[in-house]
């Protein structure tokens, strides 16, 4: 059996002892969202617990719960709904709620979560955290990274800071080839391309990227492997 790596499920001296090996936190930011019919709800917290399991289970390190609510951009919709993320993308037409999306929070409470994340952790013990996965969380986590490091003397990764697009190249769509690729090769029996309408030739609602019919877990294997080794170099290279 794999050594468990999840902070959740680590006693007080598994804890210790591999905080003391490694101090460095992985955050899977995730959301409760629409990702085709192709794949479940959770499939950014998935793909991003998945990878930073494997770059924790090789490099050392403790992997936090995942996040499941996230900033995204939101309008007014019909009949007093709102549109958020997903449903009014170019990849959604007519734009829509799409079912299941149940994640939204405003950029500040996400902000205040996230920070008062990294003060706990560095009152843990950590020197090191890296977070990832959902694109507007991802992005607000590398807006505010330097100036948290600064102010918490902490260091704080992100795939857009401190990665190049070649090397961390998971979650780069929007269940489209690469994640649901990912998908495949992390849970396989999580995802089914069969769902997917293409009698007509119609591009899938909601789905941003290369065609996820040309989805296969090699690929997703191939993308996990070069991020997981990109974290391991960058590891490396601060000493950690």
């Amino acid at each position: 059996m794999d050594e468990c790596v999840h902070y959740a499920r680590l006693s007080v001296p598994s804890f210790t002892k591999r905080l003391k090996e490694h101090p460095v936190g992985y955050i899977p930011l995730g959301t409760l969202e629409w990702h085709g019919l192709h794949n479940v709800l959770g499939a950014d917290a998935l793909q991003a617990d998945g990878i930073f399991t494997r770059a924790a289970q090789r490099f050392g390190g403790i992997v936090f719960p995942p996040l499941y609510l996230g900033p995204d951009r939101i309008e007014a919709g019909p009949e007093g709904t709102n549109l958020i993320g997903m449903d009014y993308s170019d990849a959604t037409k007519p734009h829509q709620r799409l079912e299941g999306s149940c994640y939204w929070v405003p950029d500040g409470l996400f902000l205040m979560m996230l920070e008062a994340l990294v003060v706990q952790a560095k009152r843990a013990g950590f020197i090191c955290l890296l977070a990832d996965g959902h694109g507007p969380s991802r992005k607000a986590w590398a807006h505010m990274a330097g100036q948290w490091e600064k102010q918490y003397d902490i260091i704080l990764l992100s795939s857009i800071n401190d990665f190049d697009a070649q090397s961390f190249v998971t979650q780069q769509d929007h269940a489209g080839r690469n994640e649901t690729s990912v998908m495949m090769a992390l849970h396989p029996d999580l995802v089914d391309l069969s769902r997917i309408e293409d009698s007509s030739g119609a591009w899938p609602l909601g789905v941003k990227g290369e065609d996820p019919r040309l989805s296969t877990a090699a690929y997703g294997q191939y993308l996990i492997e070069t991020t997981v080794e990109a974290i391991g170099r960058k590891l490396l290279e601060l000493g950690l």
